[in-house]
């Protein structure tokens, strides 16, 4: 029977505080003890993965978070004849900390985790799929950048050893108005999180958090919707949907069709001809 192999994908995305992030599956490697200057935070997909960590042998199955705070030494191994699959973050602890000043008001101070294995399937799931957006790109900075915040909020909110508690936050709508037009003049700009935060004089996790508390949705869904909405009319003028694609802020026409048909159950081609088939009296869909 053949050996099976490992497998490993590495990015680092510079624009994202220079995130690290490991996709790999692991059979015959065994990590020698080492540390991290960063925070490795993971979960695992298939297989065991063991490990020796604050004294302590840990096992973390399928479905599990794994972590390692920065200067802790551990070491890695297969746990199962199958090895371990499993995605990794490596994040900088300066974005830790500012989250938890932003987040409680807290001096800034990276937060201590003292298990090396959680158990949270929403938090698992969350790092997953986050894992996954930012590893096939493509998405508008925006949504990169608050999908990765959120998720650094639910882990340190529910995990942390301090029991970090999230400032109540006013809807502040003067802050939110400013936001919502500048989203909408500028729908087709790669705009950041941090650009958004500093046009509202708010920091940026607490940005997203005013601006949910006041729409209901986070800032990137709201440009979403802003571009979904210009779609339609370019569809409604019979444009070619490469051409919409392009105009609205798409990277190309596979993503926008994608997302589209995610905000409203149809494809771009077949909104399009729906509204070719109506006649002038009848309303379009909204």
């Amino acid at each position: 029977m053949a050996i099976q192999q490992d497998k490993v994908n590495f990015r680092r995305l510079p624009h994202l505080n220079n995130l690290e992030l490991l996709q790999a599956t692991y059979v015959q490697q065994h990590f020698a003890k080492h540390m991290h200057e960063c925070f490795a935070i993971g979960v695992i997909e298939r297989g065991v993965l063991k490990f020796h960590y604050r004294g302590e042998n840990w096992m973390a199955p399928a479905g599990s978070v794994n972590l390692a705070i920065p200067g802790e030494a551990h070491d890695g191994s297969a746990g199962s004849k199958e090895g371990w699959t499993y995605r990794m973050f490596y994040l900088d602890p300066l974005l830790l900390a500012q989250a938890v000043h932003e987040l409680s008001g807290i001096r800034k101070q990276s937060p201590s985790f003292t298990a090396g294995i959680i158990q949270d399937a929403f938090l698992a799931e969350q790092v997953r799929d986050v894992h996954r957006l930012l590893e096939v790109g493509g998405l508008p900075l925006l949504e990169q950048e608050e999908r990765l915040f959120m998720l650094l909020t639910l882990f340190i909110s529910r995990h942390a050893d301090h029991g970090f508690t999230c400032k109540r936050v006013g809807k502040e709508p003067q802050a939110v108005k400013l936001a919502r037009e500048f989203l909408e003049e500028n729908y087709t700009e790669n705009v950041s999180v941090k650009d958004l935060a500093r046009r509202c004089h708010l920091s940026p996790f607490h940005f997203i958090r005013v601006f949910k508390a006041h729409t209901g949705i986070p800032p990137y869904l709201y440009l979403k919707q802003v571009r979904m909405k210009k779609a339609k009319v370019l569809l409604a003028k019979r444009l070619s949907i490469a051409a919409i694609a392009h105009e609205i802020g798409f990277t190309d026409q596979s993503h926008f069709s994608r997302q589209f048909k995610q905000m409203t159950g149809i494809t771009p081609h077949q909104y399009s001809n729906i509204i070719q088939d109506l006649s002038p009296e009848r309303s379009t869909i909204t």
